[in-house]
């Protein structure tokens, strides 16, 4: 082993001082193996803070060729190499100061890892899978195995990967700049999946940056604790081909769409005193059954995607590519999802777009600059939520955004999206004053920006997953939010009926002595009801900040309670629309929802709540075996009033036909506590008319105030129909009639 001289310029100067001090923006011209020009030996430079001597390695022979030189205190090492005038693959022998040695590959040997097609991509905003480049991935690199991080910081002035691996000191691992997209990389030789990491990045101004979780990461360490975790996506044998394939070719709306919601972290808890989650498995075993046996369709899950803090239950996320640790690891949550799908359950995930946390791991400032977000807080802050909004006119946010829906449903083969807060990104002037908002360069209020982006990935999620669906909680009268973006429309496939759902809920609310004067709480709905493709959606917000339970918001004593809340499900199931309910509301929770408490599944116990339990499983079963109850949830084709206007005593009837007029079903409820006997509801057609469904029934726990199993039409003209029936309506009840030839 020989060495060699070597000259150490104003220019090598500077750079070392530079490194030493982690303030070097191109890392690479300084660090790893240089040529020394024509006829001179090339020279290796290391910057290992902690090394007393190192050696450079021959790759092939493992050979030491060279000792290199501490030539800056802090730990530069130089040296030249005798006999080698062109570089070659080398290692590095470092004995630390310890005492103890170690051999590795010297992460600035490596050439880059994006491609030039990448780089291009990314650069244009246009790299659909922008998550397969950037982020952290284990790979095999020049024939090394090793982890290859990509992250954008455009204005940063140097960013470095910090985790264990590196002494979390980011003078190490200083990574090199794509100047043409802003985008910082480094292959990382010798490490691999569970790595704990962030990035050290240093701004514009030489501002340190707090550490920041990658945006991109599929893992992260489970709060309190923020970094992000090397985690590989592919390890799961998917079984569900054929629900995919299956999926493809259903039209949601003409078929049963009954949604589950659920947070996972409060449907089930476990331990001594509830305090532990149950795992991404153990829903597989608890959850999916369970909403199997309940005859829902679908689970939307409140946002999973990695989030800092309990308490806003998922709706202010930073990891928007990383299922939450709080419940496993993506593997985990990939068998989660194949469970669902072997239950033949649809799994949504609620997707947060619309804003994300000020928390200082974050996306906010994430390089020292206003990145991710606006630089104006009138356009960059949520003032209801104190939180930041994403640029949607910055082509790099919309891409990795986009990329970030068209992931779950491409990698976690999950089924659909529900899309948070769509009113707070269509208007500029969302929840803002006079003079806190900026308009659009037509003087107007729509935030343009945002609308083309829901366009393009409803346009993308649509077009890449045949059969997925995808829901906008929008809570104004948006024209075609769910009308198809060729047809001027946002090209959501559903929107939430907020309206039906304020308007019901406040008329269930009042005495029923006093509904006669709000009848039109229940009947509204109809004006606009197909103006969109709607889900009613009785949701978490209705058990939240106060407002109590679904069953705390009904009038009367105990027993009516329940009898009210069983006329309106009943009510809700026949309602033309598809449905959601929020866990709980299936058995008559009592109490607010505690995000940190399981479900009280102690209630079951008491004949009330085990009967409301029977009777949502019950509606389930009846809206998926009619056709009448679902072909036409958006058409109103397929709904017709009979008595719209009995205000006086509170009973609302009305039809529902399936496809073609080939079956019917018909509809009462009684919504005051007195059963009515004698009352004659006009049927359009002849025959008999079988009683599927009484809320009343004494299963449910009701008083079995009914009909006997059904009536026939009578030739009595009543309603503007040619034929009647001539009904018991129990008190608090909905009857849900089957019509039959005789």
């Amino acid at each position: 082993m020989n060495a060699t001289t070597y000259l150490i310029d104003d220019w090598l100067r500077g750079g070392i001082e530079a490194i030493a001090r982690a303030e070097h923006g191109d890392p690479f011209a300084i660090l790893g193996m240089h040529s020394g020009g024509p006829g001179n030996p090339v020279t290796v430079r290391t910057f290992l803070p902690t090394a007393g001597r190192v050696w450079v390695l021959d790759g092939s022979s493992g050979e030491a060729v060279a000792e290199l030189d501490r030539v800056h205190p802090e730990g530069f090492f130089l040296g030249g190499v005798e006999g080698r005038t062109e570089p070659f693959p080398y290692r590095l022998r470092v004995r630390w100061t310890d005492g103890s040695m170690q051999e590795f590959e010297d992460a600035y040997r490596f050439p880059p890892v994006l491609g030039e097609l990448d780089v291009y991509l990314l650069a244009e905003g246009t790299h659909l899978r922008n998550y397969e480049k950037l982020g952290a991935h284990p790979t095999i690199h020049d024939g090394v195995e090793g982890v290859a991080f990509a992250v954008w910081a455009p204005n940063a002035q140097r960013v470095s990967v910090v985790g264990a691996f590196s002494g979390w000191d980011g003078r190490r691992l200083p990574m090199r700049k794509r100047v043409e997209v802003g985008v910082w990389e480094i292959f990382v030789p010798h490490i691999g999946e569970g790595e704990v990491y962030k990035y050290e990045i240093r701004g514009p101004g030489g501002n340190m940056q707090p550490l920041k979780s990658d945006p991109y990461a599929f893992s992260s360490e489970q709060p309190p604790r923020t970094a992000s975790v090397v985690r590989r996506i592919d390890r799961h044998g998917w079984r569900d081909r054929d629900w995919i394939e299956s999926r493809s070719r259903v039209d949601w709306r003409s078929v049963p769409v009954s949604i589950y919601e659920c947070h996972l972290g409060s449907w089930r808890r476990k331990g001594e005193r509830g305090e532990q989650f149950l795992t991404y498995r153990e829903m597989a075993e608890q959850l999916v059954p369970y909403v199997k046996e309940m005859g829902y369709t679908h689970i939307e899950m409140l946002p999973i995607t990695e989030f800092p803090f309990d308490g806003s239950w998922g709706y202010q996320p930073i990891g928007l590519y990383a299922p939450t640790s709080r419940f496993g690891t993506p593997e985990d949550f990939s068998a989660f999802v194949d469970a669902c799908h072997a239950a033949g359950i649809g799994l949504l995930l609620d997707w947060v777009p619309g804003h994300f946390p000020t928390d200082p791991h974050g996306l906010g400032l994430f390089d020292g600059t206003h990145l991710y977000e606006h630089a104006d807080p009138r356009q960059g802050f949520h003032q209801d939520w104190n939180t930041l909004i994403y640029n949607f006119g910055r082509r790099e946010v919309q891409n990795f955004l986009l990329g970030s829906g068209l992931f779950w449903l491409d990698r976690y083969h999950l089924d659909g999206l529900r899309v948070d807060a769509v009113a707070s990104m269509l208007y500029l002037d969302y929840s803002r004053k006079e003079g806190e908002w900026i308009p659009n360069q037509y003087g107007g209020r729509e935030n343009l920006e945002a609308i083309a982006f829901l366009s393009r990935m409803n346009e993308l999620a649509y077009g890449q997953h045949p059969g997925v669906m995808t829901v906008a909680e929008e809570s104004t009268a948006w024209p075609g939010v769910s009308r198809p973006v060729y047809l001027g429309g946002l090209g959501f496939g559903f929107k939430w009926n907020m309206g039906w759902m304020h308007d019901t809920l406040q008329y269930m609310s009042k005495e029923p002595i006093h509904r006669r004067y709000h009848h039109h709480g229940m009947t509204f709905g109809m004006v606009y009801a197909f103006s969109e493709n709607f889900v009613l959606p009785l949701s978490h917000d209705e058990v939240v900040h106060g407002k109590g339970s679904l069953i705390g918001k009904m009038p009367g004593d105990r027993w009516q309670k329940f009898a009210n809340l069983r006329a309106y499900y009943g009510f809700m199931w026949t309602h033309p629309g598809k449905k959601l309910l929020f866990m709980g509301g299936e058995f008559g929770q009592e109490r607010e929802w505690n995000h940190d408490q399981s479900l009280d599944w102690h209630l079951l116990d008491d004949p009330l709540n085990a009967g409301m339990q029977r009777l949502v499983r019950d509606l389930n079963g009846l809206y998926r075996e009619l056709p009448a109850l679902h072909e036409l949830d958006n058409d109103p084709a397929g709904f017709e009033w009979i008595e719209a206007n009995d205000s006086d005593n509170s009973v609302f009837a009305y039809c529902r036909w399936s496809k073609e007029r080939r079956t019917l079903c018909v509809v009462v409820c009684n919504m005051t506590p007195v059963p009515r006997y004698g009352y004659r509801v006009g049927v359009p057609l002849p025959g008999r008319y079988l009683e599927r469904m009484n809320t009343d029934a004494s299963s449910y726990g009701g008083g079995d105030v009914g009909n006997g199993g059904g009536v026939i039409a009578e030739p009595t003209e009543w309603h503007g129909r040619p034929h009647s029936l001539d009904l018991v309506l129990p008190p608090l009840g909905t009857l849900v009639f089957e019509r039959v030839a005789e």
